[in-house]
């Protein structure tokens, strides 16, 4: 009875239970959760974890970094909603304002999506449900663990596990390398985060200032009052800070408000998920001024609409000044390429002109055949390897014959005639006349021929298995050798008979 009462106060106790999630929890006995770490963070936001910007318009949650590498304590960055604004997620270095995470478009993904290691991808969501604005991380089925931690140096990151290495990686930071950090790229100027490293740019309309060392933009053409502006659209932008919300209007209504101010500089709009304590589902930002800590990302963004001084169609051509350069060297390039490839051509038709000239005396080949074909000169060197000896064939009182592979793969014989040879064009031209008019499937055929400078090669059809005269050569060698051998047997045998012959006579006298 002891024993069963005992168990029944153990029962009746609260329990403290570790999640998959990482969440403590703490539950009541009929399992309402008490307590839970995730409505309690530190430095540290897991998936899964509800990070409470506000409620009902007053700000709640705020990350606080460590004081150092090994040192738990409180530090001087902390992360949370910007109070003043409530619609941007910031981080202080002290109270003194440091980055400027995100400003809130209505999106309920509106951090988009980011690679973690292999395949893995992790979602950034800001929620609005009307009394509630929270920030929080979720990550794909197959993605390893993940977090996001604002360290001692105040750097907002997100790490995954690395099984390999067995250690956390940043797959994210922000600010990086100075870049991204408050105002870090100066008045009208941006940091661009799209490509491999991160670098400072100026807005489009706006150029760095020659008379200025430090990151200072100036406009191309300045803002005249009463004459007529137009606005620019850039996309995947971070809307700059110091801007002013002006509640109920439509898309059409914000971009009248900016366009009949002449202080006002900018303006972005967005619709709302929900209305939530702002009042109304429609965010109308405008700015007057400086456009200062402006993004560009390819992972989140929206478009902000800048006023530029001069007509659309100027600063198209100043688009176009930007364009035009590279295109211009690309042409130029393949014009080049071009002029190069003809020019080679022509080289090639002026030669095959000139060997057509050389040889066109003949009426057979000149007037008949005026398509021969001719090949040149590199060609026949590079088939050749140089007219190397060891692709060498035979030599003659008429030059050399090597043996050569054209382009096509197709075995040759080219024959060159040596300088002492005697023979001159006209001689030349007679055997390529004769050879071309003599077409029989026993006679090795010419293929083509060249001319250059006092080189004269003629490009014959390649017999691996040797010509006729090779076989007929050496059937008559083989003739003599038997009729020789033949010749002294007989003479033997004379011989010998006649010795008989002399012995029988001698006898006979005696």
């Amino acid at each position: 009875m002891t024993k069963n009462n005992v168990t029944a106060d153990e029962d009746a106790r609260a329990s403290a239970v570790l999640l998959d999630t990482g969440n403590l929890v703490l539950r009541s006995p009929n399992g309402t959760v008490i307590w839970q770490s995730f409505d309690h963070p530190t430095d540290t936001i897991l998936p899964g974890m509800r990070f409470l910007l506000s409620y009902k318009g007053r700000v709640m949650g705020r990350l606080v970094a460590w004081k150092g590498p090994d040192d738990p304590s409180v530090g001087d960055f902390s992360f949370g909603l910007d109070p003043d604004l409530g619609m941007q997620i910031v981080t202080w270095h002290g109270a003194k304002l440091y980055c400027r995470i995100s400003v809130w478009n209505g999106a309920s993904v509106s951090g988009g999506t980011y690679p973690g290691n292999s395949s893995s991808v992790v979602y950034q969501t800001i929620v609005n449900t009307g009394d509630r604005f929270y920030l929080m991380y979720s990550i794909s089925d197959d993605s390893p663990y993940a977090r996001i931690m604002l360290d001692y140096t105040g750097t907002m990151s997100l790490l995954t596990w690395n099984s390999y290495s067995s250690s956390w990686i940043a797959t994210s930071e922000r600010p990086s390398g100075g870049y991204g950090v408050y105002g870090s790229c100066g008045p009208f100027g941006y940091s661009d985060f799209t490509g491999a490293t991160p670098t400072c740019q100026c807005l489009d309309g706006f150029e760095p200032d020659p008379m200025n060392s430090s990151r200072v933009c100036r406009r191309v053409e300045a803002l005249k009052c009463g004459s007529k502006n137009h606005f620019l659209r850039l996309s995947g932008m971070k809307v700059p800070d110091r801007f002013l919300h002006i509640r109920n209007r439509s898309f059409d209504q914000c971009a009248a408000e900016c366009s009949r101010n002449c202080s006002c500089t900018a303006y972005a709009y967005a619709n709302l998920s929900s209305a939530g304590t702002l009042g109304d589902q429609t965010r109308c930002l405008v700015w007057t001024g400086e456009l200062v800590d402006t993004w560009k990302t390819n992972n989140y963004g929206e478009n902000l609409y800048i006023r530029l001084g001069d007509s659309p169609a100027v600063h198209k051509n100043s688009n176009l000044v930007k364009i035009l350069p590279p295109v211009v060297a690309c042409l130029l390039l393949l014009t080049c390429i071009a002029l190069v490839w003809k020019w080679v051509r022509r080289k090639k038709e002026i030669k095959k002109k000139l060997m057509l000239r050389y040889l066109s005396a003949s009426s057979e080949l000149g007037g008949k055949n005026s398509d021969f074909p001719f090949v040149s000169f590199e060609d026949i060197v590079a088939a050749t390897d140089n007219f190397s000896d060891s692709n060498m064939l035979g030599m003659g009182g008429f030059g050399k014959v090597y043996k050569g592979i054209l382009e096509d793969d197709k075995e040759v014989a080219i024959k060159r005639l040596g300088s002492g040879s005697g023979q001159g064009i006209e001689e030349f031209r007679n055997e390529v006349t004769l050879i071309a008019k003599l077409q029989h499937r026993n006679l090795v055929r010419l293929l083509s021929c060249c001319i250059h400078d006092d080189e004269k090669l003629l490009i014959y059809e390649y017999m691996p298995n040797k010509s006729l005269d090779s076989f007929l050569f050496g059937i008559f060698r083989l003739l003599i050798s038997c009729c020789t051998k033949f010749s002294m047997l007989t003479i033997k045998f004379f011989f010998s008979d006649s010795e008989r012959i002399c012995m029988m006579t001698n006898n006979l006298f005696y």
